[in-house]
């Protein structure tokens, strides 16, 4: 909530504060568009404009859509236009959106849960290929994102996304986003609970409902019924984690308000349990209280964090239980302490004897050929179902015992490590500057770069390194590649060099992360000041952070341990 300014340090304190501005909350201000993106969100429902590009748009071309539906109600559909080539990061932030953006499209594939018929995976590929210059990028939300689409062929690649029940419907916008699920969900020895049905009842029933088609921004949500806790619970607006209820069996534990951005802010617990029947209602009740109490009129504070930090966990259970929900919760516990790596990355037994096998990307870059030669692998070796993870890895499951060789043999051909170095496995990057338009900095292409290098200069002393050193790379500060949470995170930006020269660069976050086997309780990470490295110099500055890591540490101390306790000219 905005607070009054501060006095004057040395001016008399006045008596009385200046009245504050609403914030737009529907239930408590009326739903008078307080910013430009209300005021289109109110004319028309982002979801109607799908009519408009299948009749007007797709025929008449991009020269023919409405500035309204360009740069706001395309969101709805899982479409942004990309950046432009050959605009530098120095002028991300003086250009108007027409100038930055080019005629082409990013669409964003919904991939709830990262579930995946190897049918829906083939024509994925085949659109990326025929439609998208064969380029496909695995995200961090599970999703998949194509390139270069143009608006022509937009009715075309939904027709065939829908024939195999994919669609892009609320992939972008002010909507519940794709939701997070464990890969494993249903298959994993080890689960607590298979979350599908909650998950399929919750996707099913509301996304493309009008009822939370216009929230006050992007709502993201996460379910797992994994030990691993591996859907990154901490960081999104609404989660469920599975615990036992000594009482009442296993359900789920109830976080809210979680995000990452330019503002940071870990969600909290509300104590409550969840049964697994009352997944569905209890998910939109806290949607529709988003909707209905988030601020609207900043856009900078229009997310459930801010709501959370004003209001505290305790109101905003007792507004949720008394005002959107049937009946109270109960109280429930934690969740235990995560078990196990949340990217499933390697072999791993399912409950009915055969095998998933997860597989890495190289910073979530793939391509629509690389999909599609997934698809005839899974198929040949008796396989009919993939995932995709928040760690941008690929799962292949179901695999016969008899045929693990030959699946892994082929993913690695395909450049999908199931060994990976410890730096692949651990290094994320965003899209960057190569096609969004709020990018300042290359990403995928260094991060790349910096994991070949640092397995030349590091590969042999990751037994003495041992748990993997995450490395995330963003291109802005907006934090797609969650740099806050990470070891050593990169956020974008311009930084002045040694001739006092404005060039790509990233300030540096270390010691972040969230909950995992070892580290029981989730962490930002920390900033020193003036500590940037130039863009062209991630694996240089992490071989030197590690190094000393090495040198420096006590038994037992991971990276994040020894980087929030060190003084800062250890990690220059």
């Amino acid at each position: 909530m905005d607070t009054a300014a501060r006095p004057v340090r040395g001016a008399r304190t006045r008596t009385s504060r200046a009245p504050q501005k609403p914030n737009a909350q529907w239930k408590i201000d009326g739903k008078e568009p307080q910013n430009p993106t209300e005021v289109f969100k109110a004319e028309d429902d982002g979801l109607n404009v799908r009519t408009r590009i299948e009749e007007i748009y797709s025929k008449e071309g991009f020269d023919s859509i409405a500035g309204d539906d360009l740069h706001g109600r395309f969101r709805w559909w899982g479409l942004y236009t990309q950046r432009k080539p050959g605009i530098d990061g120095g002028r991300t932030a003086s250009l108007e959106p027409h100038e930055l953006e080019d005629r082409y499209f990013m669409m964003r594939v919904r991939i709830d849960g990262g579930q995946l018929t190897t049918e829906q995976l083939r024509v994925i590929g085949g659109i990326s290929t025929e439609f998208a210059r064969d380029i496909a990028d695995i995200t961090d939300r599970q999703n998949v994102q194509l390139h270069w689409v143009r608006i022509e062929d937009v009715p075309e690649i939904w027709r065939r996304l829908e024939a195999v029940g994919l669609r892009t419907t609320e992939a972008c916008g002010d909507v519940p986003r794709a939701f997070l699920a464990s890969p494993v969900a249903g298959i994993a020895a080890d689960e607590l609970i298979d979350p599908t049905p909650q998950l399929r009842g919750i996707v099913d029933t509301y996304i493309g409902d009008p009822s939370v088609s216009n929230l006050p921004r992007k709502y993201k949500t996460a379910i797992t019924g994994h030990p691993s806790q591996d859907v990154v619970h901490e960081i999104n607006d609404c989660s469920f984690v599975a615990v036992e209820h000594p009482e009442l069996g296993v359900g789920y534990d109830l976080w809210v308000g979680g995000a990452l951005a330019a503002v940071p802010r870990l969600g909290e617990r509300l104590g409550a349990f969840v049964p697994p029947e009352r997944v569905v209602e209890v998910w939109y009740g806290v949607t529709r209280l988003f909707r209905d109490y988030g601020y609207r009129r900043l856009r900078n504070k229009a997310r459930m964090k801010f709501l959370l930090a004003d209001w505290g966990p305790e109101k905003l259970r007792q507004v949720l239980e008394t005002e959107y929900l049937d009946a109270p919760l109960p109280d429930g516990p934690a969740a235990p302490e995560p078990v196990g790596a949340p990217d499933h990355v390697g072999v791993h037994k399912q409950k009915d004897g055969r095998y998933f096998i997860g597989a890495s990307t190289l910073v979530g870059r793939v391509s629509g050929s690389t999909l599609t030669a997934v698809a005839d692998l899974a198929e040949a070796n008796g396989s009919q179902r993939v995932r995709t993870t928040a760690f941008q890895k690929i799962l292949v499951l179901d695999v016969p015992e008899e045929r693990v060789d030959a699946v892994t043999a082929g993913l690695e051909k395909l450049d999908l490590s199931v060994r990976p170095s410890m730096f692949r496995r651990a290094t994320m990057a965003c899209t960057g500057i190569e096609f969004c338009k709020l990018a300042i900095v290359e990403t995928k292409v260094n991060a790349a770069h910096a994991i070949s290098e640092l397995e030349k200069r590091l590969g042999d002393l990751e037994p003495e390194i041992g748990r993997p050193i995450s490395l995330h790379v963003n291109g802005c500060p907006n934090s797609c590649a969650r740099i806050q949470v990470a070891d050593i995170g990169l956020k974008g930006q311009l930084i002045t060099d040694a001739d006092g020269n404005q060039v790509p660069g990233y300030q540096v976050h270390l010691g972040g992360g969230l909950a995992t086997e070892g580290r029981p309780e989730a962490g930002l990470g920390r900033t020193v000041r003036g500590l940037k490295v130039p863009a062209d110099g991630i694996a240089d500055y992490a071989e030197r952070v590690i190094r000393r890591y090495l040198a420096d540490r006590e038994t037992g101390q991971t990276f994040a341990q020894w980087a929030h306790a060190a003084e800062d000219e250890a990690l220059v």
